[in-house]
C-alpha cells in the first residue's frame, strides 16, 4: 500500500514538474515575441522619423523573424514529440539505476 501511495505521489511530483517546464518554455517564447515586436516597432519608427530611404530595418525583422520562427515550432510543434522521448529515456536511465 505504501508504494502505491509514494508511486502516486512521484506521478503526481513527475506531471508537476513537467507542467512547470512546459510553462516556461511558453513563457519564454512570449518573452521573446514581445520583445521582437516592441524593438521592431521602434526601428520602424527611427526608420520613418529619420527619413531613410532603405527600409534597413527590414533585416533586423527578417532575421530575427527567421529565429522566432523556430523558437515558435521548437515549442509549439517539435516539444511534443520531444518530451514523450525525454520522458521514455527519464524512465529507461531510472530503471537502469535501480538495477545497480
Amino acid at each position: 500500500m505504501e508504494d502505491n501511495e509514494k508511486n502516486l505521489k512521484a506521478s503526481e511530483e513527475d506531471k508537476y514538474n513537467a507542467a512547470k517546464k512546459r510553462v516556461e518554455e511558453i513563457k519564454g517564447f512570449y518573452s521573446h515575441l514581445i520583445s521582437y515586436v516592441a524593438v521592431n516597432v521602434m526601428l520602424v519608427v527611427i526608420w520613418f522619423v529619420t527619413g531613410a530611404s532603405y527600409p534597413w530595418f527590414l533585416w533586423v525583422l527578417g532575421w530575427w523573424g527567421f529565429g522566432l520562427f523556430w523558437h515558435t515550432m521548437a515549442v509549439f510543434v517539435f516539444n511534443r514529440a520531444g518530451g514523450a522521448w525525454e520522458k521514455r529515456k527519464i524512465k529507461e536511465i531510472m530503471e537502469q539505476m535501480d538495477k545497480k
